[in-house]
């Protein structure tokens, strides 16, 4: 008899259920809900909002969502016209160099997103990150808030780990690594705990950065 497939967190009621089955395995995220409740944070699926990400990478939020908006009023969340789009197009809607070639690779891809539906999470991990411009917490993200995949956890997030050394009391932000390894013990339900540090790290901060 096989295991049982752990559901998907797609929605506010699915959210719910699992931060419940979270709380079983680890009660100190209780602190958490006692202050703020859980939010889904959910991602449309596919390339716009892997160009987003791309989009997003090294500058403030602010600034992002300005290159963000002139892309989408020019049509350029889509991957053919990406393709097609020169630099100097790419250039004048306020993409660089560096990021002019990463939405190039991702448009010419052929990332099949209803196929990464399907995959389990490290082959979808793996798929992601062949291309170039995507790294692995961009993967992560992506896997966590667009497929909604309840073990997975960006473990080199800094405000996820800056949560966890607060909430933990710890004497020092874990590493990328430490993190990854103290996330084993919140297993099945990684993403869960992702989000609930995010929440938590947020609660008293304006809003703004949140990278």
């Amino acid at each position: 008899m096989g295991s049982r497939p752990m559901p998907l967190i797609l929605t506010d009621a699915a959210l719910t259920q699992v931060v419940e089955a979270l709380v079983a395995i680890e009660p100190r995220f209780n602190e958490v809900l006692r202050l703020v409740a859980p939010t889904l944070r959910r991602q449309e699926r596919g390339f716009a909002t892997l160009l987003w990400a791309i989009v997003g990478q090294q500058v403030s939020v602010a600034s992002a969502e300005a290159v963000w908006a002139r892309l989408v009023a020019a049509d350029m969340h889509d991957p053919a016209n990406i393709r097609a789009a020169s630099a100097e197009t790419l250039g004048a809607l306020g993409l660089t160099r560096q990021k002019q070639r990463y939405a190039k690779a991702l448009a010419d891809s052929g990332i099949d997103f209803n196929a990464l539906d399907e995959m389990p999470d490290n082959e979808a991990l793996a798929r992601l990150v062949e291309v170039t411009g995507i790294g692995r917490w961009t993967a992560e993200i992506y896997l966590m808030f667009a497929l909604g995949r309840p073990d997975v956890i960006a473990a080199g997030d800094l405000a996820m780990q800056a949560a966890a050394q607060e909430l933990f009391a710890l004497e020092t932000r874990p590493t990328e690594k430490e993190f990854r390894a103290m996330s084993e013990a919140w297993s099945p339900w990684r993403a869960v705990a992702g989000r609930l540090l995010w929440d938590y790290y947020l609660r008293d901060r304006t809003k703004g950065d949140q990278r």
